[in-house]
């Protein structure tokens, strides 16, 4: 794979991690609106299942934000070192 196919890809997962990691803040937010309904309905399974479920979600968010931080890092660093930009500057020069 070539440096600008192989960059071009990394920026897409970098992207598609920030994309997981807003949907999984939008759903611990969706059951914190639950939790706090719940407070007036008081519904057991409500009350039972919901708090290990955000505690999950939370998890996966952490886990997520940590495996973004390093793998844009990465993605910096490899454009970096290959000086993608020049590249890309080509690429539209040999377009033309």
């Amino acid at each position: 794979m070539d440096k600008l196919k192989k960059f071009g890809l990394m920026e897409k997962i970098v992207h598609e991690l920030e994309d997981l990691k807003n949907s999984q803040q939008a759903i611990i937010q969706k059951l914190g609106k639950i939790e706090v309904d719940n407070m007036d309905l008081g519904n057991k399974r409500l009350e039972k299942d919901l708090p290990d479920m955000h505690q999950r979600v939370a998890d996966n968010l952490d886990t997520i934000a940590s495996i973004l931080e390093d793998f844009a890092t990465q993605t910096d660093e490899f454009s970096d070192k290959n000086n993608i930009a020049a590249l890309k500057e080509q690429e539209t020069i040999d377009n033309l």
